[in-house]
């Protein structure tokens, strides 16, 4: 009984995200290039306002069903800003981290009628 086989070029190379050279570059933090972070005010106002509520980590990542481990890189300032989680964390914990007025009480946003 024969088995045939064939070779199917690069089929294990189909990635999901292809590594360009440009983020090979962003991973050597060279000092032109290089990803913003989350400013570490922004980290402590998290950290106060999580506080504040008697969360912990843990419990403010559940809430904004994300990974404790976000939460810990956003209050230390090693997280790159994402407008959809810090809009998360400011609805949970009832302040602003974007913009000016930082660690401002958000202002519920009235119903346009």
């Amino acid at each position: 009984e024969d088995v045939e086989t064939t070779k199917k070029w690069a089929a294990g190379q189909n990635k999901q995200h292809l590594v360009t050279k440009n983020t090979a570059k962003l991973d050597r933090e060279t000092e032109e290039l290089q990803h913003q972070r989350v400013p570490l005010e922004v980290g402590k106002v998290i950290q106060r306002g999580r506080q504040d509520k008697g969360m912990t980590q843990k419990d403010l990542a559940t809430k904004i069903n994300e990974k404790p481990q976000i939460i810990g890189d956003y209050e230390s300032g090693k997280a790159i800003p994402n407008n959809q989680i810090l809009g998360k964390i400011e609805r949970a914990l009832g302040l602003k981290l974007r913009g000016k007025d930082i660690g401002q009480p958000l202002e519920p946003k009235t119903k346009k009628k």
